[in-house]
């Protein structure tokens, strides 16, 4: 569980490490897309952390990050084909940023430095906790900037033809001031990550403050 807990505040993935921004800032501008983006990251953290861990012993130090290259690769090429079958709309959505898994540092950063030196239990807790801290900023970005900065929560929408159910929320804002439409904006998502990691930094010196 430590490990798990580790990946998601310790060693988050953006808001600590500051890997996989580009992701984070494109494809947040509605909270659909990024839960989703978040759950393939997952899926490839894990599957490519368990194949990494099982053959860690056959692979030879001077071809490592081709081999692990080539196995991500292999499990992201899987996930599109299976993204453009079932759910063609957010396939689209996603775009570019869906096979460039293959090269993201939280992937391939993981495989190295846990996977191919850990057993397969550890890895599998440390795909999760990676993935999930990585997830759950996601959509927390994607709240904050689809909500105030478009007036929506799209909880359901290209997905609805996989779950026949479409959900999108109208949020009405209380002022004059929203929906502050710039949010919506790269220029808005650059805004919002700086936001959301100098808000984390401030909670956790507090905590540290208080524990000394």
């Amino acid at each position: 569980m430590k490990r798990i807990i580790n990946g998601i505040i310790g060693e988050n993935p953006i808001l600590v490490l500051l890997l996989g921004l580009c992701s984070a800032l494109a494809v947040t501008t509605t909270f659909e897309s990024a839960y989703i983006m978040g759950i393939c990251v997952l899926l490839i953290l894990t599957f490519s952390n368990i194949t990494v861990s099982l053959i860690k012993k056959l692979v030879p130090k001077n071809v490592e990050i081709p081999v692990y290259i080539l196995i991500i690769s292999t499990f992201v090429t899987i996930l599109e084909i299976i993204l453009k079958a079932y759910i063609k709309p957010l396939y689209e959505v996603l775009g570019i940023y869906l096979p460039l898994i293959v090269v993201n540092c939280i992937v391939l950063g993981r495989a190295m430095s846990v996977a191919s030196k850990s057993n397969i239990r550890t890895s599998i807790k440390d795909a999760i906790g990676i993935g999930l801290g990585y997830t759950f900023v996601l959509m927390i970005i994607a709240l904050f900037r689809e909500v105030i900065g478009n007036g929506t929560l799209t909880i359901m929408n290209n997905i609805s033809s996989l779950t026949g159910t479409k959900i999108i929320l109208k949020i009405e804002l209380s002022t004059n001031l929203f929906p502050i439409n710039i949010l919506t904006k790269p220029a808005g998502a650059f805004l919002t990550l700086g936001f959301l990691i100098a808000l984390f930094n401030y909670i956790k010196g507090g905590k540290k403050h208080e524990s000394n």
